[in-house]
């Protein structure tokens, strides 16, 4: 086993990981930047490294000096946990070069699935669902809307290196596609530095399931099941659980097939995530795979006694899988509620501030992720997710129910937070019905958004402050900017000055 890990992150993934390694008998490093060195995962960890500013381009997501502290410390690999470097193939080709091992799928595999279109069109050929569109290589106007013509509407017009709502057009009629499609492709190409986009059918009732699957380095591939991750804002998660409320045990059956395939074709190897569209009549279709530990994991781990990190940690040194598919089940349900720094009431804006008091909800079954304590500054140069809260029970109306007495027992002073907004969800009558889409937000909390002219000059001057610190780094960086579950990166770009 290794001796000696980095973990290329910070906060509370980067506290996760620790406390596995520290199981394990493995020493780690941590890395930091200048806002992060009080942190609990400096402090947990055995050494760490101070990578200087807070920016992201500076520190996390600097490659040379990651590789360079971890040579010099002696570490035998490096663990990137989610967001930041986790999904580069450019940092895992890296790691390869110095002989450090990069806990994840070889950097090949991370390339073919961070390239949407390539990744569609591989599990096309494998037999996999794919959702019906154009993936080719014209991308002319008059090409794409004549291709979309042919899919039928309404459509979604998606870029192929997004991540996160950014370059996605929802286009329900011919006479706004070309708009859709010149739209898509200018934030697109602002946003990841290339203007390619596909066009695909838009589902009715769209749900968002994914399938946690685990393959070691000998050829076995086993799946945990499934999460359902339809609650979401502005495209991202923020309720996770699983079994999904609309699982039948023929549609496991065959997403679970379909999810190993996936992995199979591309010969993934550690911990990943297929992830899929399912609408109304259950119909479901590959939409993408990420090749890392997902933010949700913790649901699975409830479920079915799996250690997903020792797991990681053991396929990364060669370890084969010790179990069977038929031999995995799951026990109860368990639910994940990522509690943000961010307003609900203003368009969640993300909010900053000094943490004044953190007291967090403990009984039974009750699970707190989190990277934060109090007196902790929460600043604009990252994913402003404070901790993950985990609840499990005998079935899904026993965990709603723990879940919102966990939530209301949950004290965050000093920033303002989801919480509140959490609990109103929770406590729908369709949500507890498990009659949930993507859109549920959209449709039954639409009053609690505003909109962009209704922000504040506070607000105006947060996003104007985080965009000059990130708008440098996006020439330069080609991969995913930061966390991609952030919704910083998805507030729209603003700029303080007179006309």
């Amino acid at each position: 086993m290794f001796k000696k890990i980095l973990i290329a992150n910070r906060g509370e993934i980067a506290v996760r990981i620790i406390k596995a390694c520290q199981e394990m008998g493995i020493k780690t490093i941590a890395v930091y930047s200048d806002v992060d060195k009080k942190a609990p995962h400096v402090q947990l960890s055995d050494e760490s490294i101070n990578l200087g500013d807070p920016t992201p381009i500076e520190s996390y997501l600097n490659i040379p000096k990651i590789i360079e502290n971890a040579k010099k410390l002696g570490a035998d690999a490096i663990h990137p946990g989610y967001g930041f470097l986790s999904e580069n193939p450019d940092f895992a080709l890296s790691c390869l070069d110095k002989g450090i091992k990069f806990i994840g799928p070889h950097p090949k595999v991370i390339s073919l699935m961070g390239d949407k279109i390539a990744a569609k069109k591989t599990m096309e050929k494998a037999g996999v669902p794919v959702i019906p569109g154009y993936h080719g290589i014209k991308q002319d106007n008059k090409s794409l809307i004549n291709e979309g013509k042919k899919i039928g509407f309404p459509l979604l017009v998606k870029a192929a290196a997004g991540g996160g709502g950014k370059g996605m057009r929802i286009v329900h009629d011919e006479d706004v596609l070309e708009e859709s499609i010149e739209s898509a492709k200018r934030e697109s190409k602002s946003s990841f530095g290339n203007d390619t986009i596909f066009i695909e059918k838009y589902i009715d009732k769209p749900r968002h399931i994914e399938f946690q699957i685990l393959a070691d380095e000998h050829g076995n591939t086993i799946h945990l099941y499934e999460r359902e991750c339809s609650i979401q804002r502005r495209h991202q998660k923020i309720i996770e659980e699983t079994p999904s409320p609309v699982m039948t045990s023929e549609l496991r059956k065959k997403m679970g097939e379909a999810a190993i395939k996936a992995a199979e074709t591309v010969g993934y190897y550690n911990a990943g995530t297929v992830e899929f569209m399912v609408d109304g009549n259950l119909n479901f279709y590959f939409m993408e795979m990420n090749t890392r530990l997902q933010v949700e994991h913790p649901i699975t781990e409830m479920t079915t006694g799996f250690d997903l990190v020792k797991w990681q940690l053991k396929i990364a040194n060669g370890e084969k899988l010790s179990i069977k598919q038929e031999n995995i089940s799951q026990r109860g349900h368990a639910i994940e509620c990522r509690i943000y720094a961010e307003n609900p009431l203003n368009g969640f804006l993300p909010s900053i501030g000094t943490l004044e008091k953190v007291e967090t909800p403990t009984g039974p079954n009750i699970r707190n992720d989190t990277g934060i304590y109090t007196g902790m500054k929460i600043t604009p140069y990252y994913d402003p997710m404070l901790s993950k809260l985990v609840v499990s029970s005998e079935n899904r109306t026993d965990s709603i129910n723990k879940m919102i007495w966990a939530l209301s027992r949950y004290i965050i002073m000093g920033v303002t937070t989801n919480i509140s907004f959490l609990i109103k969800l929770l406590d729908h009558n369709e949500f507890r019905k498990g009659n949930i889409t993507t859109h549920f937000i959209d449709n039954y909390f639409k009053d609690w958004i505003k909109t962009k002219e209704g922000l504040s000059l506070d607000a105006i001057i947060s996003l104007a402050v985080y965009d000059s610190i990130h708008s440098s780094s996006q020439e330069v960086v080609r991969y995913k900017e930061s966390d991609p579950h952030s919704p910083w990166k998805h507030v729209g770009r603003w700029r303080i000055g007179s006309k």
